[in-house]
């Protein structure tokens, strides 16, 4: 056993053997080897502060995968871990033994879900791994989840990891009793498959979910998935760049310098909150999916108008949109945040990180087109185009209109 006062000593050596681990990994060599290598050093240690941190650099190392063959001498360390007084390393190690396939480690977790006196974020947590791990049990749990305020917009989303029949029925059954975030997300989550994506349309065309409450890049999404089917009831899903100038004077005659100076910058930034925030981040606020605006150069109006007209039209390769489709039907749009050799890690418009196993894959297309959608400004009304571009060419944050 390394002793304690020797923390200092052994932590530079811990960085080092995560950093080693991590490039062999990338490198897509003997990953076993690696793990086991691992599994022998925590042999080694009874600080639970360096037990932890090492088994985070596993963790963030087998991100998004799942059925990993469990490391030799992985089983007897569990169990010391298991009893460890330090509730990190106890929750890091059943979270690895998940990812290792364990059934006990999944059984935890399904408890921890269900037991309504657990705090909010470690059910969260337990959801969110158990559905990493296409776990069928927790799929059919999710409907009683959506009770729950906490895990309600988890549990939307849950049912776009796991491909759930009944799944387009609750959502819209429940969809006009949601709050504007809940009700898009559910949007979202139904144009993922196929199946949810024709339950949605019937829904469009039935209006009992607006037209206009589809958001552009979900239109996109649903023509990819249904085609003509999708084009008939919504209508063409129009592509900017044909008629780009008449489009850009057709703003630039909307915004005059007299409309700005009438406009609200306040309102815009409310705007900005409902159409932008998902992707782009203002004065520190917003995701990070799309380039942040603050150093932008936004005091130009034709800067603007020309990426807000026409997203694709000069697109960085780091921007350009990603589609995956993965072997269980679900379609996924995002920019690659990062990739090694056993997945993929999207940043997309619902979720900041969305982590793909490569052997989840079945197609993977890379487009031109930026993951911004076209006709963004033609879903506003005109004084809401106005007061957006207003607080888009502020020089400081501002207050936002109650």
């Amino acid at each position: 056993m390394i002793p304690k006062q020797s923390f200092r000593v052994f932590v530079p050596f811990v960085c080092c053997v995560c950093f080693m681990i991590d490039h062999i990994r990338a490198q897509a060599i003997d990953e076993s080897r690696s793990l086991r290598l691992l599994v022998e050093t925590l042999h080694t240690i009874d600080d639970p502060g360096v037990q932890a941190s090492l088994m985070r650099g596993m963790l963030s190392g087998l991100e998004g995968r799942r059925n990993v063959p469990t490391p030799e001498g992985w089983s007897e360390l569990s169990r010391e871990l298991g009893n460890s007084d330090d509730p990190s390393v106890r929750d890091i190690s059943i979270r690895l033994s998940q990812i290792f396939g364990d059934p006990l480690a999944i059984e935890k977790s399904l408890a921890i879900l269900q037991d309504k006196t657990k705090n909010p974020g470690e059910r969260r947590q337990a959801l969110r791994a158990l559905l990493t791990l296409q776990n069928e049990e927790t799929s059919l749990l999710l409907e009683s989840l959506l009770d729950e305020p906490e895990l309600r917009l988890d549990a939307i989303r849950g049912f776009a990891a796991i491909e759930n029949a009944a799944a387009p029925a609750v959502l819209l059954g429940r969809y006009p009793r949601l709050d504007p975030e809940h009700q898009r997300a559910v949007i979202e989550t139904l144009a993922t498959r196929k199946r949810y994506a024709q339950a949605l349309l019937a829904a469009i065309k039935g209006q009992q979910v607006p037209r206009n409450a589809i958001p552009a890049h979900v239109a996109r999404s649903l023509k990819a998935i249904l085609g003509e089917r999708f084009v008939n009831v919504f209508g063409e899903v129009k592509s900017m760049g044909a008629d780009r100038e008449r489009q850009l004077a057709k703003y630039k005659k909307m915004l005059t310098p007299a409309a700005l100076a009438k406009a609200d910058a306040s309102r815009g930034r409310i705007v900005f909150k409902k159409t932008c925030a998902s992707c782009h981040l203002l004065y520190g606020d917003g995701g990070k999916v799309g380039p942040d605006l603050t150093g932008s150069n936004r005091a130009n109006l034709d800067y603007i108008l020309l990426n807000s007209v026409d997203p694709s039209y000069d697109v960085p390769d780091g921007y350009k949109m990603v589609t995956v489709t993965s072997n269980d039907g679900r379609l996924i749009n995002g920019v690659v945040e990062e990739e090694d050799g056993t997945r993929l890690v999207l940043k997309t418009a619902e979720q900041p990180r969305v982590v793909i196993s490569k052997e989840d894959i079945d197609q993977r297309k890379i487009s031109d087109k930026s993951i911004m959608p076209d006709g963004q400004l033609d879903q506003m009304k005109p004084q809401e185009v106005i007061d957006l571009i207003k607080y888009l060419r502020t020089t400081e944050q501002v207050e936002m209109a109650k």
